[in-house]
C-alpha cells in the first residue's frame, strides 16, 4: 500500500524549510526568503522562487534540491518557477535567518549600510571598529571586512 503525501501549502513549506542554501548551509531557502509562493494544482506542486540576484549561480542547485526534497517526501508532479520581479530584497530574510548568519560568522544585512566603508558589526567580537577590504567577499552577494579589534576577516551579506 502506497501512502500519498499530504498536499498542503503548510506541509510543502515545512519540507522546504529543510532545504538549505548551498553557499550558506546554515540558512534554509525559507530563512533566505527566496521561496515566494507554493501553489497546489490538483496533485501538482509549484514552488515559486526568486534568486538573491539575477546571476546567482546557486539557483540551479537550489531548484534541484527543492525537487529532490519533494520527491523524497512522495511528490511526483513538481514545477519550479523562477521569477525575477519583484527583485529579491534582504527584507525578505527571516529574523531567524539573520541570527543564523551572525552565529555562522557572517554579518547580517543592515539597512543603514549598503556597502559601508566601515562600521559593520563584527559577528565574532561584536565591535563596530571594522573596515571594508573588498566590495566582493566569498560570493558576489557578500562584501569582505576586517575587524580592527580582533583582526579577523568576515563576510557581510550585502543589502539589496
Amino acid at each position: 500500500m502506497v501512502i500519498e503525501p499530504t498536499i498542503s501549502k503548510q506541509n510543502i513549506l515545512k519540507i522546504l524549510s529543510r532545504v538549505t542554501d548551498p553557499e550558506i548551509p546554515v540558512l534554509s531557502i525559507i530563512d533566505l526568503g527566496i521561496v515566494r509562493d507554493v501553489i497546489i494544482n490538483n496533485d501538482e506542486v509549484e514552488v515559486i522562487i526568486t534568486p538573491t540576484y539575477s546571476g546567482c549561480p546557486a539557483m540551479d542547485m537550489i531548484a534541484m534540491n527543492i525537487r529532490l526534497a519533494l520527491i523524497e517526501n512522495g511528490f511526483s508532479k513538481i514545477k519550479i518557477t523562477t521569477v525575477l520581479a519583484p527583485a529579491w530584497t534582504t527584507d525578505w530574510m527571516s529574523d531567524d535567518g539573520k541570527r543564523k548568519l551572525k552565529e555562522y560568522g557572517i554579518a547580517a544585512p543592515d539597512k543603514k549600510f549598503e556597502i559601508a566603508a566601515d562600521g559593520v558589526e563584527c559577528p565574532l567580537c561584536h565591535s563596530t571598529n571594522t573596515k571594508l577590504i573588498s566590495e566582493f567577499g566569498s560570493t558576489a552577494c557578500k562584501a569582505l571586512y576586517q575587524c580592527n579589534n580582533c583582526s579577523e576577516p568576515f563576510d557581510y551579506f550585502k543589502c539589496h
